[in-house]
Formats: C-alpha cells, sequence, structure tokens
C-alpha cells in the first residue's frame, strides 16, 4: 500500500498538458508539503515564533491582499458563471470534464489550475492570524476548510484532469470569497466595522446556502441521474463535506448570532 501511495504522489496529472506545463501537478509531493508547513506554522511553530514579540502591524499588506483577492475571485467567478449559465459548455445535470480535444478544454484548464492556486494564496489568512496573534480566530473550522479546500482541489484536478461536477462548487465559492474578502478590506480599512454584525452574519448565511445548494446537487445526482459518468464516489464525498460544512457552520452561526439574541431578550 506504501508503494501505491509514493506511485500515486510521483505520477503526474491525468491531463498531459496541465503536467507538464502547471507548476505543482507534476508530483503531489509539494502541495503535501505546502499544507505541512502551513499546519506546522499555525498550530504550533508562528506562536513559538510570536511568544516574544508584539502583534505585526501588516494592516497595509491585508488591504492590498483583501482588494486583489476581491478581483482574483470575481474574476473566476464571472468565468464560472459564463461556463454553467450565460454561456453553458456543461449539462448541468452531470457535469463530466471536458474531453482534451474540446474546443474550450484550455479555458478548463486554465480556470481550474487558477482556482487551486487561490485556495493556496488563502492560506495566507491565517499566516495573517499568527503574525497579529489573532489566535481566537484560528478555529478548527477554520485551519480544516482551508486545508480541505487545498487538497480536494488539487487531487482532483491530478487524476481526473478537471474539475467536473465540482465546477458548481468552485463558482458559488469565488461568489462568496469576493464578499468575504470585500468585508475583511472594509474591516482593515476601518476597524469599527468590525462591530456591525450583520455583514459577518450574511457571509455566514452565505455559506451556508452555498452548502445546501451542493448538498441538493449531489442528491439530484445520486437519485436521479445514476448514470452521470463523474466518478460517483466523488459525488458521496461533496455531500458528506457539504453536510459536514453545514453542521460546522450552522453551529457557529447559532453561537455567534443566535445564543447572543437569546441572552440579550433575557
Amino acid at each position: 500500500m506504501g508503494v501505491d501511495i509514493i506511485e500515486l504522489f510521483s505520477r503526474p496529472a491525468k491531463d498531459p498538458v496541465m503536467a507538464s506545463s502547471f507548476p505543482l501537478m507534476n508530483s503531489g509531493w509539494t502541495v503535501t508539503l505546502i499544507l505541512v508547513l502551513y499546519l506546522a506554522f499555525v498550530l504550533k511553530l508562528g506562536k513559538v515564533f510570536m511568544q516574544n514579540r508584539n502583534p505585526y502591524n501588516i494592516k497595509n499588506v491585508m488591504l492590498v491582499y483583501n482588494v486583489l483577492q476581491v478581483i482574483y475571485n470575481v474574476v473566476l467567478f464571472l468565468y464560472g458563471l459564463d461556463m454553467i449559465i450565460i454561456n453553458p459548455v456543461y449539462n448541468i445535470r452531470c457535469i463530466e470534464v471536458l474531453p482534451l480535444d474540446h474546443p474550450i478544454k484550455a479555458t478548463e484548464r486554465t480556470l481550474a489550475y487558477l482556482y487551486l492556486l487561490n485556495k493556496i494564496i488563502d492560506l495566507l489568512d491565517t499566516v495573517f492570524f499568527v503574525l497579529r496573534k489573532s489566535y481566537k480566530q484560528i478555529t478548527f473550522l477554520h485551519v480544516y476548510h482551508h486545508v480541505l479546500m487545498v487538497f480536494s482541489t488539487y487531487w482532483i484536478l491530478r487524476i481526473y484532469g478537471g474539475s467536473g461536477q465540482f465546477h458548481v462548487m468552485g463558482t458559488l465559492n469565488t461568489f462568496v470569497h469576493s464578499v468575504m474578502y470585500a468585508y475583511y478590506f472594509m474591516s482593515a480599512l476601518s476597524p469599527g466595522l468590525k462591530d456591525s454584525l450583520w455583514w459577518k452574519k450574511y457571509i455566514t448565511e452565505i455559506q451556508l446556502i452555498q452548502f445546501f445548494i451542493l448538498l441538493a446537487q449531489s442528491l439530484i445526482v445520486l437519485i436521479f441521474n445514476r448514470s452521470c459518468k463523474f466518478p460517483i464516489f466523488l459525488q458521496y464525498v461533496q455531500l458528506t463535506q457539504a453536510t459536514v460544512m453545514i453542521i460546522l457552520f450552522g453551529k457557529f452561526y447559532i453561537n455567534s448570532y443566535i445564543k447572543p439574541k437569546s441572552k440579550k431578550s433575557q
């Protein structure tokens, strides 16, 4: 089994163009190392590094980072929306990875790869928390979500050569992140806005809606369209993860917005 894992990590991506021309896609070890270093830094090494240091003032860095993230995610969202609604190239009931000779395969390939890079860039969110000593924001949900998005996106692209059914997830996710990073920018620009709970509340509600849509998408395929050629196993993965995220984000929503209101009304 160990040999099989080593072979899998060393095997290039299924899409030969992606394997030869896109950095990170010819070996699974690099992304794995990135995630291991990320976890080591945000869970232990970063706190050790900051132990005798004052929080860094990285306001300007965060402002630039958040603006660039808004632009990045809006562009990905518009391209993703175009491919499924405006100028559809997929059957929304069963989105399969486009064949290598498809006229817009290059667009699908590039869009999926840029989405992966964006998920890796997202890891900086937690690094900024460490450098500012905002440790309370480094929750299990936060770290789990970031690692899962990088890990799952990478291996889906490596093994299947495209996003397939997960194209909907990526499109919804970029919309959510466009709103989220806009909020982060406003908060960094004027910290007083953090007290405006309706911003965070609506972001969490949008995230929950996203996961319910993905849950419904998986159920539709599993119940009504079993002939869909996109791997059934991944349909169950999406179903499971959507359920887990609904539970985790739902718990966060209740603890952050429902319970505080109940205490105030007592």
